[in-house]
């Protein structure tokens, strides 16, 4: 067993509100700006006075409608600046805010709603309106859902007008640190979402110890800002929510990661960015196609190489004069337009949900923009441990924040210790009790390994460890992630619980796919072409590049590759892009049974 406690660098004030900065600020300093929004094409500035009074609006609506300290309310939207005002509303009077990603069903809607008890429901436009309607007919009257994109918000807010300011100071007042402040349903491989019950001293503490900590540097930074693209019902994504508006770091909203994201970095140029492997492995691969269609693949093979071995020799702390001026001319010609495509002022990104893998984080380093990993799940209000810009140790998910602990079990399970972890799940005991061990520390279900100088790294998931027929003990996720890592694969689910070896089903990414059908002369769909060899051969670069991060019995031997993308619409996936391995195997087991059928 091994273990590791950051200390905490501060204590958290006990009268400590999630909602303290956003009235002190439009105090001291209204006209300070603390968001930007994209209102016909431009970025608009949002005051400190102004974020106060659109935050005051919406509570005061909240009181005229009843709802009481401690009431839970939903909240369905993509990512806009609606959702932070309605979240930081809710937190003002002292309620709960019930966020449900906009791509759940109507099953999954029903359920967080009956769960949790809301009595009010905030969706963003007509589709999810419908949806909510179509499940709530015994849970919420129609005047209990309000539509953000529609004349029932502001005729919403109206309801309140006659609230007087008092009685809104008094109920933020009312609200302590111990109080519940969301009720973040994990998505859930397997069975009904729970409810993680975090409180606004588990907010709070996380937020705290991730800014005096290990992003101390990204929340200083001279004209800091960021635009948040990553679903806000996704923990990580609130938790930056929250530290940009405790460090006065402006902050804009982008409802997607779709192609118009680019355009909006652009327009945006933040300073740091939050996204998740995916993102980072498309910019790597977009930017190499371009590159070899225009006939300059082989200097971006050496751009990319250069850059690793630069990043690579500042670990050692010895950096050669040669590879300084070749990575000057690199950066002339390839460095600066891949940092453009994010808006070109970007020197750090924040990225977790799964591994981004070294070569990739030292590629990133080594162009100019540092990929931070961490590592956190819903019950422990995201963030618990994560890399520092002076401490980055590529391939790790970083040290435990200040006033955490980790500890590894055993039987090689993560299990973690600190006020950021949740309180409980909501309405049920059992999961609870089976969630922390004996003396508190809560089971993350994650294996991982602790090294001498307390750097986490994840090797898999405890549930998701696939035993061979030989006995060999199997993590999936390290070959997975590596796998995945390459271009022309957009998914990769490894199998071969108690067979005689590892197989893999693989789908491919769509845009990739166009790309390597002009530079291979082919026609037709992915379903039509999935035993093309050259397309098998494509893949078959990806999986050898895979099993060089494992052992010989942990390797990939024979892969499938399948007609249809994983996805979360089809089931496949959690909101949060797990994959749904039982589900999968279910659907696929034609696919598998083929892969050992000789």
């Amino acid at each position: 067993m091994r273990e590791y406690t950051t200390p905490a660098v501060k204590e958290l004030d006990p009268d400590t509100r999630l909602t303290d900065t956003v009235f002190t600020r439009a105090a001291q300093e209204p006209n300070a700006v603390m968001f930007r929004r994209l209102v016909d094409g431009a970025w608009r500035d949002v005051t400190c006075a102004e974020f106060h009074r659109d935050v005051m609006g919406v509570a005061k609506a909240l009181i005229a409608a009843g709802i009481n300290h401690g009431d839970r309310v939903a909240l369905m939207s993509r990512t806009r600046y609606e959702w932070t005002v309605i979240d930081y509303a809710i937190w003002t009077i002292g309620g709960v805010t019930v966020p449900i990603f906009d791509t759940s069903s109507e099953e999954q809607v029903e359920w967080i709603l009956r769960d949790s008890g809301s009595t009010l429901a905030f969706v963003e436009n007509d589709e999810h309106a419908e949806r909510v309607r179509a499940v709530s007919a015994q849970l919420l009257e129609p005047d209990r859902i309000v539509q953000i994109e529609s004349d029932s918000f502001p005729a919403f807010v109206a309801t309140g007008a006659d609230v007087a300011d008092s009685v809104v100071e008094e109920r933020r007042a009312a609200t302590g640190l111990d109080d519940l402040a969301t009720l973040i349903y994990t998505s859930g491989t397997t069975g009904r979402p729970k409810g993680c019950e975090l409180t606004q001293r588990n907010l709070a503490f996380d937020v705290m110890s991730v800014n005096s900590g290990p992003m101390k540097d990204v929340f200083t930074m001279e004209g800091r800002s960021t635009l948040l693209f990553l679903p806000l019902a996704h923990s990580l994504a609130r938790i930056i929510q929250v530290g940009c508006v405790e460090t006065k770091t402006v902050m804009g909203h982008f409802p997607s990661t779709g192609p118009d994201l680019l355009d909006a970095l652009a327009s945006f140029r933040p300073m740091f960015l939050l996204a998740v492997p995916r993102v980072f492995e498309k910019v790597y691969n977009k930017a190499e196609q371009k590159a070899i269609a225009s006939g300059k693949g082989d200097i971006f093979r050496k751009a990319a190489e250069t850059a690793i071995a630069y990043s690579k020799a500042l670990d050692t702390g010895k950096v050669s004069l040669g590879l300084r001026l070749k990575r000057a001319v690199f950066s002339l010609l390839v460095y600066r337009k891949i940092l453009a495509a994010v808006g070109g002022q970007a020197k750090y990104a924040v990225s977790g949900g799964s591994a981004l893998g070294e070569r990739l984080g030292h590629f990133f380093r080594g162009i100019g923009l540092t990929v931070l990993e961490g590592y956190g799940l819903t019950e422990t209000s995201a963030p618990t441990t994560a890399n520092a810009p002076d401490t980055n140790k590529i391939g790790t998910v970083g040290r435990p924040i200040p006033g955490t602990s980790i500890r590894i079990a055993d039987d090689g399970e993560i299990l973690v210790k600190g006020d950021n972890v949740m309180r409980g799940y909501w309405n049920n005991p059992k999961a609870t009790k089976e969630a922390f061990t004996e003396d508190g520390w809560y089971r993350s279900g994650d294996i991982g390994e602790l090294d001498e100088e307390g750097f986490l790294r994840i090797t898999g998931r405890k549930k998701e460890i696939i035993v061979t027929a030989g006995g060999k003990n199997v993590a999936p996720a390290v070959i997975e992630d590596r796998i995945r890592s390459h271009a022309i694969v957009s998914q990769c689910m490894v199998v071969g619980d108690n067979r005689k070896f590892v197989a893999a089903l693989i789908t491919i990414d769509p845009e990739a796919f166009e790309f390597w059908k002009k530079q291979h002369n082919k026609t037709g769909t992915i379903a039509e072409l999935v035993d093309d060899p050259d397309l098998r051969a494509t893949v078959q670069k990806a999986v050898d590049d895979g099993n060089k991060a494992v052992s010989r019995a942990e390797s990939v031997r024979k892969f499938a590759i399948l007609p249809v993308d994983f996805s979360e619409a089809e089931g496949h996936m959690t909101a949060s892009l797990k994959l749904k391995r039982h589900v999968i195997e279910k659907q696929f087991s034609a696919e598998i049974e083929a892969l050992y059928a000789e």
